[in-house]
């Protein structure tokens, strides 16, 4: 090697720089898809099939244009779809954002809820449960509540809620009369 600042050691092997960025190179593209066919394969096919057709019974340009726009419809189809799952994502983030805002104003709200408990049988019931809103959750997309009862803590789905607010008004206190000034 006659530069030695044109060299790179990588894995205890020292080699010339320009052979080390080119297995580099080459490792990239063999681990690259090869599997989908591209613009590029679908055109070096047509390019290929124009090239070995037989001259005396060429085939009709108009099933290359046939083939072009086919494929140039399949092209657009996936860009939409690859659009629309893009838009979906941003409409998952936002619906999550807004359902989160909205329900941490239900903290210090009084909850009521039902949902599924083994019983000491192995059966499921369902029981009502009260407590007090602490907190709020998305747990693998699903929206929840933190709640507390009696100093235990319970995680409660939305759709297990049967209300949010005292179940009652409660009556205001009754206000002083004024004094009456001489």
């Amino acid at each position: 090697m006659a530069n030695p600042l044109n060299t790179i050691t990588a894995n205890g092997v020292t080699q010339a720089l320009s052979d080390y960025e080119a297995a580099q190179n080459q490792a990239k593209a063999a681990n690259k898809k090869s599997d989908a066919l591209g613009k590029d394969a679908f055109l070096q096919l047509l390019v290929t099939q124009m090239k070995y057709q037989d001259p005396l019974d060429p085939q009709d340009n108009s099933e290359y244009l046939s083939q072009l726009a086919q494929f140039s419809a399949l092209e657009q189809m996936t860009n939409v779809a690859k659009g629309l799952s893009d838009v979906t994502k941003v409409v998952d983030n936002i619906n999550s954002s807004v359902l989160i805002g909205q329900l941490s104003g239900m903290i210090g709200q009084p909850a009521q809820w039902i949902t599924q408990v083994k019983g000491e049988d192995g059966k499921m019931t369902k029981q009502s449960f009260e407590g007090k809103i602490i907190g709020v959750s998305i747990t693998d997309g699903e929206p929840s509540i933190i709640a507390d009862v009696n100093g235990k803590t319970h995680q409660v789905r939305i759709s297990e809620l049967v209300r949010i607010g005292r179940m009652s008004a409660q009556t205001p206190a009754p206000t002083p009369a004024p004094n009456p000034t001489p």
